[in-house]
């Protein structure tokens, strides 16, 4: 299958930080690669209302839900690029993951065993010189690519407050000309070891192995 990139714009802000460093890292890929930007604010998604209890998911087919879930099946690469707001995704990123249950448990879609093997990667700006405090972040899309058997990329992550800065982050640049280069393992939550990840993925130890 060639790579097929969805990169989702996750913050409230056009061209701000976030996404400037991840068109800085999506200009290194090869130009046979596809891909396709989203603004997860542009048209919003409806609230996620969870029927789990109640009755059955059906599949979106047209809408801003329709839209994203077609254009999730279609990519092998899912690049999350959202802003550190008060140490985690932003709201339009955690209402889209919200989702991914509704589609979990629609009827005939095969959702977890589609996005098994494919890759989530994260790209996020934020106002701290200290990296540690995007971990809320991190542990979010890891855990996410984790239950879903996926790979995980990790995430760029740039300083930069006003629109610009993150350009002037010379560590961040430099970062991204190399970030998509590579296999990512398979993500395994914090609990687990290699091990435990490969049975959970299928996989061998080797390849579970980062």
């Amino acid at each position: 299958m060639s790579r097929s990139f969805l990169f989702l714009l996750g913050s409230s802000r056009t061209g701000g930080n976030t996404e400037l460093l991840a068109r800085r890292a999506a200009e290194q890929l090869p130009g046979d690669v596809e891909q396709r930007w989203l603004n997860l604010a542009e048209p919003a998604l409806p609230e996620f209302a969870d029927l789990r209890h109640d009755s059955d998911h059906v599949r979106p087919t047209e809408g801003p839900a329709g839209l994203l879930l077609d254009a999730t099946l279609a990519a092998t690469d899912i690049v999350i690029a959202s802003p550190l707001y008060w140490y985690s995704v932003s709201a339009q990123t955690k209402r889209y993951l919200d989702h991914w249950s509704g589609w979990l448990r629609t009827p005939g879609l095969g959702f977890k065993a589609t996005m098994a093997g494919r890759t989530l990667w994260g790209v996020t700006a934020l106002a701290h010189r200290e990296e540690e405090v995007a971990a809320p972040l991190v542990g979010t899309l890891n855990n996410s690519a984790a239950y879903m058997g996926m790979r995980f990329g990790g995430v760029l992550l740039g300083n930069g407050s006003r629109p610009g800065d993150v350009l002037g982050d010379s560590a961040a640049p430099a970062r991204a000309k190399t970030f998509f280069s590579g296999e990512p393992p398979f993500a395994r939550f914090p609990y687990e070891s290699a091990e435990q990840a490969a049975q959970v993925t299928g996989v061998t130890r080797a390849a579970a192995t980062p």
